[in-house]
């Protein structure tokens, strides 16, 4: 088989077997570098930026927009405060009490959305701290919203409390257009207007004689997902570059053995041709020799005894 395989043609098959599997190869390790979806690195998730430019209105947030810490300039919405409960303050085995939400007017939302921003945490729903006025720039983390609670929406004398921050449930509460999302607040600074506060004076939880306790929220765990369609198809890959070479050595094994079957034919052919070849010979001579016999025989005839029959017989023998 290596004496077909060396002939220019077969080496040319291979060389282009090898080019359209490495092809095929490298299409496959695309497949499965896209099928990794990484979450942002920690030096870009916690690197402000401003959330205009960053997460749109009424559109679901995807795993590379949560989790970001923004930025956002605007004024809370007086009156719209609510309780979500429960929340735990002080790491797992912390106490529970409540998270603070109200909604935030955010400059520059497309169609006046408002952004439900948590502006800080207490154990009681009696002791909370009203909503800043004026203007205001705020800096915190942005996450995805939960999903409605099935309790529902919980009316009492201190304020409405639910139990989960969903903004499905706050858009009918509100009745305002709202970011599908929420934004846990670290600062909360005056930026100007009708605060009581001077310019650049913390106004949030983080201010002091305030009730509310500041809930800062850290990175959320990073993990990698992964696209299972991704892998199938670079796997399907990989199996193509296979076959390729597959196929390579299944054309070159037919050649080797229709070679081989047409040598078998050719010997099998040169020994019969020979074998008949000598037999219509060996014929031709007899009948040359019975012929040159009977013109001797009919030339001399007249002058000489004819031979016997046993005679003729044993001469043709002899020759």
């Amino acid at each position: 088989m290596l004496k077909t395989a060396l002939k220019p043609q077969w080496i040319a098959g291979l060389v282009l077997a090898l080019v359209v599997s490495a092809v095929f190869v490298l299409l496959g390790k695309w497949q499965m570098d896209n099928s990794a979806s990484a979450p942002p690195p920690l030096t870009q998730t916690e690197t402000p930026v401003e959330l205009t430019e960053h997460f749109a209105p009424e559109k679901p947030m995807y795993g590379t927009e949560a989790d970001q810490v923004v930025t956002m300039t605007g004024s809370f919405v007086q009156g719209t405060d609510v309780f979500i409960h429960p929340r735990l303050h002080g790491g797992q085995d912390g106490i529970e009490g409540y998270w603070v939400v109200s909604a935030f007017q955010v400059d520059g939302a497309p169609n006046g959305e408002v952004m439900p921003v948590v502006r800080g945490w207490t154990d009681s729903t009696a002791e909370t701290d009203p909503a800043p006025q004026g203007d205001l720039h705020i800096t915190g983390r942005l996450l995805p919203a939960e999903g409605p609670s099935p309790e529902g929406i919980q009316h009492t004398a201190d304020g409405t409390v639910l139990a989960n921050l969903a903004s499905s449930e706050l858009i009918n509460l509100w009745d305002m257009r709202s970011y599908a999302g929420y934004v846990a607040a670290f600062d909360v600074v005056a930026t100007g207007g009708p605060a009581a506060a001077a310019s650049g004076q913390e106004v949030g939880a983080k201010a002091e004689g305030g009730d509310l306790e500041p809930v800062i929220v850290g990175p959320q765990p990073q993990e990698t997902t992964y696209n299972w369609m991704n892998i199938f198809y670079a796997i399907e890959w990989v199996v193509f570059a296979g076959f390729a070479i597959f196929l390579w050595w299944r054309f070159l094994r037919d050649d080797y053995l229709r070679s081989q079957d047409e040598d078998e034919l050719d010997r099998q052919w040169a020994e019969e041709w020979k074998a008949a070849e000598l037999e219509r010979r060996r014929t031709e001579a007899r009948e040359a020799k019975r012929k040159a016999i009977e013109e001797y025989e009919q030339y001399y005839g007249a002058s000489t005894a004819p031979m016997s029959a046993q005679q003729t017989q044993q001469t043709q023998e002899n020759q």
